[in-house]
């Protein structure tokens, strides 16, 4: 797969499963919440746009003024393909997300590893998950690592297997543990050894270029998908090393054991 657009190109073509015109979109919602863990003092401020299809949910995360929750007062009963060729980029991702998922569920996918978080505390649970991020990657003691998305928790994971964490990040400034962080994307990938990504490259349009770039470089890339979690996954093979799929309902909304799905690029074997 070699972009977001022929991705979703294929799937409108009807290449990857039922034409998405019959595809109803059952119910759409529009989240927001904040997140401050223990002794950190950023709050973290999370937007998301999820629609469902049959039994999964499709999922996008964006930014602050991004998307009106009025959206949602006309969204469900419309067709993914409507969706797909007429909404918001978020909305789009959500869409080709939701498709993608409930054509192969990640709870039923060959060659998906289920990772079982602990129930916890929000900062048990976070560093559960973030740890099963970190280690998607071989981290050589003194590897460069571009961390694309700050998580706190994540930088920690990297730090703690030896790695030297490059952060970036459009809201941020420096890490919890005080590391700078880069507002350029193309200087922390060109520096790095591997590169650890989320899902919210997708909602921000830098998806492509980061794989293309990794691609070219022929580095590593694990991308953390909460954001477009299938939509990732088609890419496991076309610049994709690992994948660490998080679908609806997220960790941070719930205290119990709850599960995401690890992929794995084997033997050269790729997406198309």
């Amino acid at each position: 797969m070699t972009s977001v657009a022929a991705l979703t190109s294929s799937v409108l073509a009807g290449e990857r499963g039922p034409v998405p015109s019959t595809v109803p979109v059952i119910s759409a919602f529009w989240l927001h919440n904040t997140t401050r863990l223990p002794g950190a003092d950023v709050t973290y401020k999370n937007y998301y746009v999820l629609l469902r299809v049959g039994e999964v949910f499709g999922a996008c995360a964006f930014e602050e003024g991004e998307l009106d929750p009025s959206f949602c007062a006309s969204a469900s009963g419309l067709s993914v393909a409507e969706l797909l060729e007429d909404a918001p980029l978020p909305v789009r991702i959500a869409a080709l997300d939701a498709y993608l998922a409930s054509v192969e569920p990640h709870h039923t996918a060959a060659g998906a590893e289920e990772i079982v978080l602990p129930a916890g505390t929000p900062d048990v649970r976070a560093r559960a998950r973030d740890a099963a991020v970190a280690g998607l990657l071989d981290v050589a003691p003194g590897a460069k690592v571009a961390l694309i998305g700050v998580v706190n928790p994540l930088v920690d994971a990297i730090t703690s297997r030896g790695g030297l964490c490059l952060p970036c990040d459009f809201n941020l400034r420096e890490t919890a543990s005080g590391l700078p962080v880069s507002r350029d994307m193309t200087e922390v990938l060109d520096a790095a050894d591997a590169v650890v990504a989320t899902g919210m490259t997708l909602s921000n349009g830098s998806f492509d270029v980061l794989v293309d770039r990794c691609r070219e470089q022929a580095k590593p890339l694990a991308v953390y998908a909460q954001t477009g979690s299938a939509v990732v996954r088609a890419f496991l093979g076309s610049g994709v090393t690992a994948v660490s799929a998080e679908p609806f309902p997220f960790s941070q909304f719930s205290s119990r054991p709850t599960s995401l799905y690890r992929y794995h690029l084997q033997d050269g074997a790729s997406r198309t």
